[in-house]
């Protein structure tokens, strides 16, 4: 089972905001992504490879409180902290913190679902990335 929370660091860019000087709802998706492929990267996961070979890891629902508004220059810290839910789905409890107080600016709940070949499934990986199964 995975002992720590990941997390990556990411500037705000100015052009990921909107008219009023802050990041659009939809950037902070790509942030959490981001956060959750640099995971996997860290785990020996590809996600494209997995497709390649017909397993995909779904986002199946995205769970998101906005708590602070992030604007250009801005570092922040976006933690990805997989746990295992059944057999074929898991989630990844993520925050994005401000930096350096880190401060929550989003906290998120991503489920994801593991598809092979257009079916859930549990190929053997899946323990090894994302621990056994409650």
């Amino acid at each position: 089972m995975l002992e720590t929370m990941f997390s990556v660091e990411i500037t705000v860019r100015d052009y990921e905001c909107d008219q009023q000087g802050i990041v659009n709802n939809a950037v902070y998706l790509n942030y959490l992504q981001h956060a959750r492929h640099e995971f996997g990267r860290s785990v020996g996961l590809d996600w494209l490879q997995l497709s390649e070979q017909g397993i995909d890891l779904v986002l199946s629902r995205a769970e998101l409180d906005y708590l602070l508004p992030l604007r250009p220059g801005m570092r922040v810290r976006v933690t990805a902290e997989p746990v295992r839910k059944g057999k074929f789905r898991f989630y990844f409890e993520q925050e994005i913190l401000v930096l350096p107080d880190e401060k929550p600016a989003v906290k998120a709940l991503m489920t994801v679902a593991c598809i092979v070949d257009g079916r859930p499934a549990a190929p053997p990986e899946l323990d090894r990335w994302f621990g056994p199964p409650n």
